[in-house]
């Protein structure tokens, strides 16, 4: 009994990373080809797959909008910025946004799956935990940033 609850336990957590998801990371990070991506769990196929690519010219409050109000997802966003020197940056945010209106499942199987996912992502210098838009705001991304 005790080995059955294990292997579930494993299974639970086992998520497949499309090889999409990868390709587009790299293409953000390397040549700056997208803004930000979103990534969706699909959980009848057990795996994390690209749902929406941000053109470069698009905004922060694009990105913000285009995250579901009650369901969880994984984005990364590459936020420019100039420092206090005057020097153009930029840091590649990794944010795992679970609102507490999306369903406990959701939320359980999006934590257990993060950091396995998010180590498929090679260059992710910030990352942010959001159940509420206010722990992602422009401030608090200008904020960690530095």
């Amino acid at each position: 009994m005790l080995r059955m609850f294990s292997l579930q336990a494993n299974a639970a957590s086992g998520m497949a990373v499309h090889d999409d998801c990868k390709l587009k990371f790299l293409e953000l990070k390397a040549k700056r080809t997208y803004r930000f991506i979103v990534f969706k769990i699909e959980e009848k196929q057990k795996q994390v797959v690209v749902e929406k690519l941000g053109e470069p010219s698009q905004s922060y409050d694009d990105f913000t909008a285009s995250l579901p109000a009650d369901e969880c997802r994984y984005a990364v966003y590459d936020f420019d910025f100039v420092t206090a020197e005057n020097c153009q940056k930029s840091r590649i945010f990794f944010i795992a946004w679970s609102p507490d209106t999306s369903r406990v499942r959701s939320k359980m199987i999006y934590a257990s799956s993060k950091d396995r996912f998010k180590r498929e992502l090679d260059g992710i210098q910030v990352e942010l935990q959001a159940t509420d838009p206010t722990e992602m705001g422009l401030d608090v991304i200008r904020s960690r940033a530095n």
